[in-house]
């Protein structure tokens, strides 16, 4: 089957201070897809089957071959939506697109302070394990934390 390459728009930091970027995933087949209907989570919580999914899907996240379900849970939220959005590319019947990793790229620079219309001072979320709806305040300044 073809893997694709991906990178990550935020990564997974380990707690040996690494950061991972770079996986593979491949074309679901219809037992990926049904298989995970099953699991006793997913039938709880219908909110863990893009979890089981992607897991069955993504054969390397960095250093970790296979990828559990516990790895992709760890993900930040941006990095599980570009999984999701790159699966349903890769299993929307359109060919990938060609992925070429970078050489050498220099690090872009970190700005020192983003402008105020970056953010919204709150975002409302919800809690994936007890469905508890969440206000953030992202106006706090965290720098002196």
């Amino acid at each position: 089957m073809n893997e694709l390459p991906f990178m990550l728009p935020v990564g997974l930091l380990t707690s040996d201070g690494h950061l991972h970027r770079q996986g593979l995933m491949r074309p679901a087949t219809a037992l990926d897809e049904i298989e995970p209907l099953g699991d006793p989570r997913v039938q709880r919580n219908e909110a863990y089957y893009p979890l089981l999914l992607l897991a069955r899907v993504t054969t390397r996240l960095g250093p970790f071959a296979p990828v559990t379900p516990d790895v992709l849970a760890a993900l930040p939220a941006a990095d599980f939506a570009h999984l999701q959005q790159l699966y349903a590319h890769l299993n929307s019947g359109h060919a990938p697109a060609a992925f070429t990793p970078p050489t050498h790229a220099p690090a872009a620079p970190v700005p020192a302070a983003l402008p105020d219309t970056f953010l919204p001072d709150t975002v409302e979320t919800e809690c994936p394990h007890c469905g508890a709806v969440l206000e953030l305040d992202l106006s706090a300044d965290l720098a002196g934390a």
